[in-house]
């Protein structure tokens, strides 16, 4: 049974996490994870409740993002698809290969995403004529969404941190779409990890907790997206990535 203090904890890491992510169009799970599996009545069956608050903050910030045009429907719909398929079978497969090396190489790249992103320089021009051709970016935007809806069903986390950089490095995204676009496909995610990991149970009293505080922050931090210049925005997700890296990595040396 949850205590009253250990509730208050979660209420006010849920809503923190959810408001930075929200704002930078990453849904944090991972930051979230340490205190939900803490408080989770197992491993398992509290990153199913991890993976399926991350997926309705990612919806809330979602809906924000929509009503302001930050969202790509034709990329969302070439990249949800297997997204949901990777992040059911990751869910199926929980447990089953050692997941402290997983988090491991899993926080090298988010790092390595981060540096990109830092880089990142809007193209001249009006940024269309930058993007790859059709084929390559469904190609892309498959394969990119597949494999990171595995990763992320499998360790509880939607991993939109993984999605971000390869959308403004390889697809030619702004930062405001891909914020908009990578939140949506991370609702698509947190479903399927929620329907992956029900056959090994999921701890629903974290998951109402959970969600009754990161939902509001996700709304809240959502809305300050379209506020901040682009650059202001480009260097906040990029120690947003930072912090998100090195988070990981704890979690994997611990």
């Amino acid at each position: 049974m949850v205590s009253p203090v250990e509730i208050a904890i979660l209420l006010v890491w849920s809503f923190t996490v959810s408001f930075a992510g929200g704002m930078v169009g990453l849904v944090l799970g991972n930051l979230r994870l340490p205190v939900v599996v803490w408080l989770g009545t197992s491993t398992a069956a509290a990153a199913g409740a991890n993976v399926a608050i991350s997926g309705l903050a990612a919806l809330t910030a979602t809906l924000v993002h929509i009503r302001n045009g930050r969202l790509d429907p034709r990329l969302f719909l070439w990249m949800a698809p297997s997204s949901f398929l990777g992040a059911v079978a990751g869910g199926v497969l929980a447990g089953v290969l050692p997941e402290r090396i997983l988090l491991g190489a899993i926080s090298l790249v988010v790092l390595y995403g981060a540096v990109e992103v830092w880089r990142y320089r809007r193209p001249k021009g009006d940024g269309e004529g930058n993007r790859p051709d059709r084929r390559r970016l469904l190609t892309e935007a498959v394969l990119i969404g597949f494999g990171v809806g595995l990763l992320g069903g499998f360790v509880g986390l939607i991993l939109g941190s993984l999605r971000l950089p390869a959308m403004l490095k390889y697809m030619g995204m702004s930062p405001q779409k891909a914020v908009g676009t990578n939140s949506a496909v991370g609702v698509i995610v947190g479903i399927g990890g929620l329907l992956g990991h029900l056959p090994s149970g999921v701890d629903w009293n974290i998951l109402l907790i959970g969600a009754a505080a990161a939902v509001p922050g996700a709304a809240f931090g959502s809305k300050l997206t379209g506020k901040l210049p682009e650059a202001t925005l480009v260097r906040a997700m990029a120690f947003v990535l930072l912090v998100t890296g090195l988070a990981m990595a704890g979690q994997a040396i611990i």
